[in-house]
């Protein structure tokens, strides 16, 4: 009975080396890097305006879709707005604004005080959709090509550097 006793003792201290050492050696930033080149599937986001739901048909026409995550309260979305309402200008682009975690009147207000630049406006309420793309916090933005396939990641507000370079790549048929 004593051997079993030490036998599984010493087999619970090997697992939890081993769970130590597997734990010490992962990364424990947070990184979405890794999105570049991987296809977003199965994307449902609800409508700003009503109860309807944009799915991945919605925006299969698109040549390119900028995902942007927006909010009223998010300082530096007014920062980055007028470089949106510059690429809405563009031909090759659609953007999709997803709404995140802001009261409706409050983000109808911003949009109105602003300009809106998106060509689809959907809503967050409580964060998750946000996390299913990765978001660390607001404004990210995320490039698609028609394909759905993430071509680039921008976390924090577009600069101009970053209008640049979407201009760029969607000018390059």
């Amino acid at each position: 009975m004593q051997k079993i006793i030490k036998s599984s003792i010493a087999l619970l201290f090997i697992f939890i080396i081993g769970v130590f050492f597997v734990s010490l050696n992962k990364n424990p930033s947070y990184d979405t890097k890794n999105l570049t080149g991987k296809e977003i599937i199965n994307i449902k986001l609800e409508s700003f305006e009503n109860n309807e739901f944009f799915t991945n048909k919605d925006f299969s026409d698109n040549k390119y879709t900028l995902i942007n995550f927006w909010a009223s309260w998010c300082a530096p979305c007014r920062i980055e707005h007028p470089n949106l309402m510059e690429l809405s200008k563009e031909q090759n682009i659609k953007i999709l604004g997803i709404n995140f975690k802001d009261r409706k009147a409050n983000a109808l207000k911003f949009l109105e005080d602003l300009g809106n630049p998106y060509d689809y406006l959907v809503k967050d309420v409580n964060g998750k959709q946000s996390v299913n793309f990765g978001i660390y916090g607001i404004p990210e933005s995320i490039l698609l090509n028609n394909k759905f396939v993430v071509i680039k990641k921008f976390i924090g507000p577009l600069n101009m550097d970053d209008l640049e370079n979407i201009k760029r790549i969607i000018r390059v048929l």
